[in-house]
């Protein structure tokens, strides 16, 4: 499937103009080409960048970088700088460790898009395993726990489409939060 998820359409309109985006765990890179398509230049990074080349033409640079690693933080090419993305887009994928420095690496008036597994996946297949499966509110708890982060939109529970499956997503801005548009809930696709 090459097509962004509903959510991250419906939210990646808000992600401030010509910013830099990051699109962390990008497998086959159908997020890093959506935020290109809305003219953002896109960092896409995962442990194998090999599905999604490197297109200058269209504004997606590709790190090659395992951020699962213990020390990774200490590692040359560490992609997760304090105040640097416009937008970070994480669909399918969460490793709690990356959480803080995921947080901080988002500018002021910065928009999160994150979309993963919740508890009680395994009933309908993988992932099943708690280390990669949201508690109930994991995100918005941790979105709440940071005052400087403003939760437009959260959302936990069961999923149809694009294959039956528990997820929990979110939207946050780091404020401050701006004009009334830059919270805009009505589509913008």
């Amino acid at each position: 499937m090459d097509v962004a998820s509903r959510w991250v359409r419906r939210f990646a309109g808000l992600i401030p103009p010509n910013s830099k985006v990051l699109d962390l765990a990008c497998g086959g890179g159908r997020h890093a080409r959506y935020a290109a398509s809305l003219g953002h230049s896109v960092l896409a990074v995962d442990k194998d960048v090999s599905a999604l080349s490197a297109d200058p033409s269209q504004n997606i640079h590709c790190l090659s970088f395992d951020l699962e690693l213990s020390d990774s933080a200490s590692h040359a090419g560490w992609p997760l700088a304090p105040d640097q993305f416009g937008g970070i887009i994480v669909t399918n994928y969460l490793h709690r460790p990356l959480m803080p420095d995921l947080l901080s690496s988002l500018r002021a008036g910065g928009v999160l898009i994150y979309e993963t597994f919740a508890q009680d996946n395994g009933l309908f297949g993988k992932p099943s395993s708690p280390d990669f499966l949201l508690l109930p509110g994991e995100l918005l708890h941790l979105a709440s726990s940071k005052p400087e982060f403003h939760v437009l939109a959260f959302e936990d529970g069961y999923v149809s489409d694009p294959k039956p499956a528990m997820v929990q997503r979110i939207c946050l801005i780091r404020g401050p939060v701006g004009a009334p548009e830059s919270r805009r809930l009505d589509s913008r696709q």
